[in-house]
This record gives structure tokens, sequence and C-alpha cells, in this order.
């Protein structure tokens, strides 16, 4: 009877136990106390604390936090940190783990060393982060530098495995100003129309600029490269800065001038960017033409190759712009842009590289008379054609037939707008006899400002329509020693 009133009794504090353990769980009070006593255990500087920030003092990227990112969403350990982030990977059955930079924290061991890594925010305006490394002393001293060489190895491993060009795309924001997306675009050098000869000296450039970080500094120069892209729209001018990236394997930093501050704001977007990086300032006409912009000239040049350009290297400069006549020469100048490329509208030869590429089609009846508008005049741009293709191309005869179609229509506006303006030039030349007051003269104050406008109107319809017939020479070159495109 005594035995079954003790195992009774032992029962009865087994049961309170796991009712107070459970209140305790639900209530948060043992994590609580489990904070509360690591903490005491922190304060006998029993563990050392070592700080890594996103960046340094100058505001540039520290890569050693980058590297630590990668390897700590590479173990097995983040599973089980109290806050993971899930993410579906490239494809659509892939889920992958990502440390939670508010909450978690992440368990390492590395010869058995036991160490924790957090990820703190500043409480500073600047609001940067900085992942905390948190190790014993005695463990410290004793695997501290292998650890670290265990950790870089590790990421550039990582790295390598997982390489994915990234676009970056600079925001409003003070405390992130640069955001990073996968670059997807798919354009390569094979894909891109353009002259194929043209296209093997931009490749070589770029394949000679990979080699030359000794000669650039032998001469003394920052290890950079600077192209200007220029020509109207839908030439093909952002599909080659695609091409370009993924030649290089460099990641794209798309500055969005609109979203810039002030001359130092640009100067810091710069200073934040990466080595082996492709940066990019597209429209660079348009905004120069814009006067209530708020990056001066100044400070534009100093961007493209003032001292801050310096603090950085191994970096390639793309600018592209729909036309460059109006443009100040100080921007152009070599060291500023180092080679200029021309995109011109479709002529023959490039509309038959699109034929081959969208249809598949190298020769058809129908490529005699298209070449005849050519030659006459009509033209459109590379991406116009390319989207007339794609809509009909179940059909190779219907999509040429469409093309013919659109460029005739586009010669007979060039031929109509041509005859009125050469109309109205006659006419206002004799209006000009009449101002000089011959008798009969009749003045009209309105069609001297319409034959006026219109003549600025036929003016930029000709700049638009009239394709530069150029030959190509490898030794050719500009005053600025500069390549230039001259097919589509």
């Amino acid at each position: 009877m005594v035995g079954f009133a003790g195992f009774f009794y032992f029962l009865l504090i087994f049961i309170s136990l796991v009712l107070v353990l459970r209140f305790l769980s639900k209530t948060s009070l043992l994590q609580i106390f489990i904070k509360s006593w690591q903490s005491l255990i922190d304060r006998f500087h029993v563990y050392q604390f070592y700080k890594i920030p996103q960046f340094n003092e100058h505001f540039q990227e520290n890569q050693l936090y980058r590297k630590i990112s990668l390897y700590l969403n590479s173990l097995p350990s983040i599973e089980d940190s109290d806050f993971t982030n899930l993410f579906s990977g490239s494809k659509s059955n892939d889920i992958f783990f990502q440390h939670d930079a508010n909450h978690s924290v992440v368990h390492d061991t590395f010869f058995s060393a036991k160490v924790s890594w957090t990820n703190q925010k500043s409480s500073q305006p600047d609001g940067i982060r900085s992942f905390v490394l948190k190790i014993n002393k005695s463990d410290k001293r004793r695997v501290f530098r292998q650890y670290f060489q265990h950790i870089l190895t590790v990421a550039d491993e990582v790295e390598q495995r997982n390489k994915e060009i990234k676009l970056y795309m600079n925001l409003s924001t003070e405390n992130e100003r640069w955001r990073s997306v996968p670059f997807t675009h798919p354009a390569t050098f094979d894909t891109v129309v353009m002259d194929a000869e043209l296209k093997n000296k931009v490749r070589s450039d770029l394949e000679n600029f990979l080699k030359s970080k000794q000669y650039y500094h032998r001469l003394g120069r920052v290890w950079k490269r600077s192209f200007l892209l220029y020509g109207p729209s839908g030439t093909g001018k952002t599909s080659f800065i695609a091409a370009m990236a993924r030649f290089l394997s460099y990641d794209v930093y798309d500055i969005d001038m609109s979203k810039v501050y002030d001359d130092s704001d640009l100067k810091m977007l710069l200073l934040q960017t990466t080595s082996k990086s492709l940066i990019v300032v597209e429209d660079l006409d348009r905004f120069l033409m814009d006067k209530s912009r708020a990056v001066s000239l100044s400070g534009l040049l100093n961007f493209m190759d003032g001292i801050v350009s310096s603090c950085g290297e191994e970096r390639v400069l793309v600018f592209t712009m729909n036309g460059k006549d109006q443009v100040d020469q100080l921007v152009m100048r070599p060291g500023r842009v180092d080679v200029h490329i021309q995109f011109p509208l479709c002529d023959f030869s490039a509309f038959k590289s699109l034929a081959s590429t969208y249809l598949g089609v190298k020769e058809h009846k129908l490529f005699p008379q298209v070449e005849e508008i050519f030659q006459s005049g009509g033209s459109l741009s590379p991406a116009e054609i390319g989207e007339i293709m794609i809509s009909n191309r179940s059909s190779p005869s219907r999509a040429l037939k469409s093309v013919i179609s659109a460029l005739q229509t586009n010669a007979e506006s060039v031929k109509g707008v041509n005859k009125v303006a050469q109309a109205l030039t006659n006419s206002s030349s004799g209006r000009s006899v009449d101002e000089s007051g011959e008798p009969g003269a009749v003045f009209c104050r309105e069609s001297v400002h319409t034959v006026r406008e219109f003549r600025k109107l036929y003016g930029l319809l000709r700049l638009g329509s009239r394709r530069k017939e150029e030959p190509l020479d490898s030794s050719s070159a500009d005053k600025d020693g500069s390549l230039h495109a001259v097919k589509g």
C-alpha cells in the first residue's frame, strides 16, 4: 500500500513538472532564463566578439561581409537557426535557405570549436549592417585564423559553383542604395545583329582588357574601360550591353540618374560598386539636356574620370545616347569615353542577319525586292523588323511581305515629307523676295514661321532616316582612336 502511494506521489510530481515546463515554454520564461544565463556567462568574458561591417569608413563594400554571407547560407545548420528564409531557386523544384538578417542566430563548428553568428543593424542614421562572430576565448587562440581561411575558401567555391550575374539598381532610400536581382537577359555576341568584323573587334578589345592589369599599372592608369553606344531607339544598344556582361561575366550596375540626389551622391554610388562590374548610364544625352538635373556637368565628368573613379578597378563603363552631335565634347574626349560604337537603323545586310536568326531563312525570292526598298531610302530599326518577324514566324513568306509593306510605308512617308519640305522651301524663297519690298508683295509672318518650323522637322527626319555608309577598316578610327559600327 505504501509502495502504491509512493508511486502515485511521484506521478503527481512528474505531471506537475511537465505542466510547469509547458507553461514556461508558452510564456517564453524558459527562453528568457536561457538568454539571461548566456548574458551572465558573457559578462565574465568567456566569449569574444568580432564585428564585420558591410561597408568600410569610405562606404566601400567590405568583401569579407559578402563572403561570410555566402558561407553562412551554405551551412547545413542554417536550417536549424531560429528564423530562416526560404526561396525558390533557378529551377522550379529548387528550394534554398537563407539566414534572416533581423532574427537568426547561425551556429557553426570548426575543429570542435563552437561559434555563433548574428546580423545586427547599426543604430546610427546610416543603418549599416554587420555580422557579429561570437567565439570562446580559448578557441579563438587555437582556430581563429584557420577558421577565416576556411570561410574564404568555402565562399569562393560557392561563388564559382553558383556563379550568377546580378543586375544592381540604385534606390532613392538612404539606408539601401543598391538592390540586386538575377540578370537573366539572354543576349550574347552570337545573337546580337552587328557587322561581324566590328563584333570581333569589340570582343578582342574586351579580351585584351581582361588581361591588361599589369599593362595599365605600368602606364600609371586605372584599370577601366569606357564605351559609348549611340544610335536611334531600337537599334540594339541594350542587347549589346547584356552581351558584354555575359561575355565578361560581370555584374551590371544600372544607374538611374533621376534617383541621384547630387554630385556627392553619384560619387557614393560609384564607391559602392564592386570590381568586375559593368556600370551603365543610359540616355546620357537626354540627361545632359535636362536643365533641372540634380547632377552638374562637373559632377558627371568627375564620375567618368575624376579621382573618385580611381577608387576601384576592373570596371567597364557604358554610356548610351540616341545621338552625340549635341553633346558637349568635354564628355566625349578619350579617357572619359574610349570606344565609340554607332548603332544605325537597319540596312539590307543587317536585315539578312535578322531573317536568318528570327526565321531561319538565309535566301528568299523576296530578298531582291527588300534590297531595292532599302536602296530607295526605306528603313526601320532592327527592333521593328524583329517584332514583325516574331509575329509572323510561322510563315517566313508572310513575315517578309509584312517587312516589305512596312518598309514601303516608311519610304513613301520619307518621300512625302521631302516633297512637302522642298515645296515649302521654294515658297519661302519666293516670299523672301516679296519681303524686300517689290510691288505686289504679300508678306505673311505666320507662313514664314511655318516654313522655319518645317525645316527643323525636315532636318530631324533626314537625320533619323539617313544611313551612313562609311567603310569599316581595321585602321580606321576617330581622332580619339575609337571604333565605329556602320552596320545595324
